[in-house]
Formats: structure tokens, C-alpha cells, sequence
């Protein structure tokens, strides 16, 4: 039986691709910070703490032919940590490198790496392929960019393969994230000043990003390659809440607000930020994201592999808000 153990198993995107792995035979074994009854029965769990340089993977690894490493620290809207570069290198960086290097002794086969298209940016007004140049600019982005890099570097030494996916904004049932803050506000029927807004995201809809990674789990041409993935079809804020609201079948609610007013707006909580010392949801980089445009092309994927997205945009829409 084929054998994959999974990092950061009780996190979303586990939560998806757990299943879909028992359902086409394989043998599962969960990486946990603590005891849980969220998994399903016939995963194995092995309970291994913080996840760090230190972290000891040994036992974990024994008869693993596959690692698929979605634990991670993520990016944190407002991280009031002394040193959140530290904090990512530590975990992001460091914890990567040392299952990597413990998964080559182990003697495990291939590894799969979920990285994040903010290894390569934040925002940009060009399609990014796989060939643009990585310019991350925040401390997660940086921190996934180094890991990738310590994960070719060591598997290069070794028979260890790999495979790289670096997603979109993923959304789906159970995401935490700003999607969910967003389809909060649409739900209670709060006008949003967005109507005027002609930026274009990628997203991807959770059921296509584990689909894409039980893909590379066993088609040959994955190995060693880095892949972005995206549902392929990209929308504006304004369309991404008419469709919301759709599926949702609640009335839409935008207003045409020039975006030089919300950029306005954004310098504004920035100082309003600074004199209370307390978040706000509104603030110059919440609406940078709003406003700005990040596209990628997802054909290398989907050519190398013969992939297509299981699911479109609606599908997905629907499914995250049945």
C-alpha cells in the first residue's frame, strides 16, 4: 500500500486532501502538535510538537514513501511578535530543511512541498509563470521562497524527489482567512465600496489544490518540477462579490467608490493604527490586496501533468458556501 505521512494534518487544507487520500488507497499518517479527534480513524497520528530545526522525524518517517508538508507558519494579518522574520525563518525555513534532511536519511522517495505564490509576490500586474522572477515581499513569502530553496538544494545530494506547488488564495469550507471576512460582510448585507474596482486575482478552490497534489503523487513528470496552480479563471474584487452574493443569494450591495478614496482610507487606519496600538480591519495593506491585481498562468501544470481543475469557480463558490 502507498504511504504518505502529512504535515500540518489537522490544518484546512488537510481537513480536504486527508480524505481524498484514503479514498484512493493510501496509507496516511498525520503529523500533530497535540492530541486530536479531527482526524479519520484510519489515519495513524504521530504527535511531534512545535515544529522547528529541532524537531525529531525519525520515527515519524519509518516506512513513509512519500511526505507531503503542508504545516507552516502562515501569514499573520497583524503579527505582534518581536520578530516575525525569526519566527518564519525558525519554522518556515529551518523546520523544512530538517524534514527534508531526516526524510533523505529515511529513505523516503518523493517530497511535496506547498508553498505559497508569495514566494514570488504580493501583488502584481503581470501574469506570473513559473520562469518570473521571485521577488517576495513579506516575511512569509520570503520564508517559503528559502524553504523551496533548502528543499532542491538537499534533495539534489540524494535520490529524493520533489515537487513544489506554489497556490493562489485558497478558499474552500473551513478557511479561516480573509475570505471568510469577506463573505461574513456580503452575508450581513453591508454595502462595500468596491464596485469601482477593475483589479484580477487567481483564486483556488481547495477541492482543485488537493486534486492537483494527489495528482503529483503519481504522475511521473511531477518530480522536480514547481508548479502554480489556480482554478484558471480570474475575477475582479466587484466580480468575486457578485458571485458571493449569488451563490449566497443575498442582494449585492457595491458601491462605486474611486480607489484613490479607499487608498486614502487605508493611510488613514495606518495612523490610526499607530496612535491606539490596535488593529483595525482597514488599513493600507487590506486594501492594497482589494485593489491590486495578482495573476498567474497555471498552464505548466497543467500541460506537464495533463491537469485540469476538477471544479470552476462557481463550483467551488458553492461548495464553500452550501
Amino acid at each position: 500500500m502507498k504511504s504518505a505521512l502529512v504535515t500540518g494534518s489537522t490544518g484546512f487544507i488537510a481537513s480536504h486532501l486527508i480524505p481524498l487520500l484514503i479514498q484512493q488507497g493510501w496509507k496516511v499518517r498525520a503529523a500533530i502538535r497535540n492530541p486530536t479527534n479531527k482526524l479519520p480513524s484510519k489515519v495513524s497520528t504521530a504527535n511531534l510538537g512545535n515544529i522547528d530545526g529541532l524537531t525529531q522525524w525519525e520515527p515519524t518517517l519509518t516506512d513513509m514513501d512519500t511526505v507531503i508538508h503542508l504545516a507552516a507558519r502562515t501569514h499573520i494579518l497583524h503579527d505582534n511578535t518581536p520578530n516575525p522574520e525569526a519566527e518564519f525563518l525558525k519554522v518556515n525555513v529551518q523546520g523544512t530543511a530538517n524534514l527534508v534532511k531526516q526524510s533523505i536519511a529515511a529513505g523516503v522517495k518523493h517530497f511535496i512541498f506547498i508553498s505559497s505564490i508569495g514566494a514570488m509576490a504580493t501583488l502584481s500586474d503581470h501574469h506570473l509563470t513559473e520562469t518570473s522572477p521571485c521577488q517576495p515581499d513579506t516575511p512569509y513569502g520570503r520564508s517559503k521562497l528559502q524553504a523551496e530553496q533548502a528543499l532542491i538544494e538537499l534533495a539534489s545530494q540524494s535520490n529524493m524527489t520533489w515537487t513544489i506547488l506554489r497556490p493562489t488564495l485558497v478558499y474552500g469550507s473551513g478557511n479561516p482567512g480573509n475570505m471568510e471576512r469577506l463573505i461574513k460582510l456580503i452575508n450581513r448585507g453591508i454595502p462595500l465600496p468596491f464596485g469601482l474596482v477593475n483589479n484580477r486575482r487567481s483564486l483556488l478552490y481547495v477541492g482543485n489544490l488537493v486534486n492537483a497534489i494527489a495528482t503529483c503523487l503519481t504522475h511521473p513528470n511531477a518530480k522536480n518540477q514547481t508548479f502554480l496552480v489556480s482554478d484558471g479563471q480570474d475575477l475582479s474584487t466587484a466580480e468575486l462579490i457578485r458571485k458571493i452574493a449569488y451563490h449566497l443569494e443575498r442582494p449585492c450591495h457595491l458601491l462605486p467608490v474611486p480607489p484613490s478614496l479607499l487608498k486614502l482610507a487605508g493611510h488613514l487606519g495606518d495612523t490610526i493604527e499607530q496612535f491606539t496600538q490596535r488593529p483595525l480591519p482597514l488599513n493600507r495593506s487590506t486594501i492594497d490586496r482589494l485593489l491590486g491585481s495578482l495573476v498567474v498562468d497555471s498552464s505548466h501544470i497543467r500541460n506537464t501533468l495533463n491537469w485540469e481543475p476538477p471544479y470552476t469557480v462557481d463550483e467551488g463558490l458553492s461548495k464553500t458556501l452550501r
